[in-house]
C-alpha cells in the first residue's frame, strides 16, 4: 500500500511540483493550500508523512505543527518542513519545532522523492520503478 503524503503548501506552483513527483513516484497524496487546510486535512486523514511549507497564511508551518501535536491523534504524525527560509538557523529552529526533517526550496525534481522517502518507514516505501536494461 502506497504512503498517504499530505502537502500542505501556499504556492500553487509549488504544490503541484510536488504533487507531481511524488504521484508519478506512485504515492497518494493530498494536498492543502494553507496551513489552517492542512491541519484540519491532518487531523480527518491521518497521512503517512506531512511535506509542510513554512511560510503560508492563515497558519505557518509553525503553528500548524504545534496545533497538530497539541492532540493525541497528532503526537506521532511524521512532518518534513520544505521551506525557502535558508539560513543555517532556519533548519535548527525547524528541527527543535517539531520537524523531522529540513528541506530547502526550490526542490530538486532528481533527488526529491529520495530525499522524502528517507522519512517513510520501509513498509511504506514503494520499489524504484524497473527499467529496460
Amino acid at each position: 500500500m502506497a504512503a498517504r503524503i499530505l502537502v500542505v503548501e501556499d504556492n500553487p506552483a509549488n504544490r503541484e511540483l510536488t504533487r507531481y513527483l511524488l504521484a508519478c513516484s506512485g504515492y497518494c497524496v493530498l494536498e492543502a493550500r494553507d496551513g489552517r487546510e492542512g491541519l484540519a486535512m491532518a487531523r480527518r486523514e491521518g497521512p503517512d508523512l506531512i511535506l509542510c511549507d513554512l511560510g503560508m497564511p492563515e497558519l505557518d508551518g509553525y503553528q500548524m505543527l504545534a496545533q497538530l501535536r497539541a492532540h493525541p491523534e497528532g503526537a506521532n504524525l511524521v512532518a518534513v518542513a520544505l521551506s525557502a527560509f535558508s539560513m543555517p538557523h532556519d533548519r535548527e529552529t525547524a528541527l527543535a519545532s517539531g520537524f523531522a526533517g529540513y528541506l530547502s526550496k526550490p526542490i530538486d525534481p532528481e533527488t526529491f522523492v529520495t530525499q522524502i522517502e528517507a522519512f517513510l518507514p520501509e513498509h511504506l516505501r514503494l520499489p524504484p520503478p524497473e527499467t529496460d536494461d
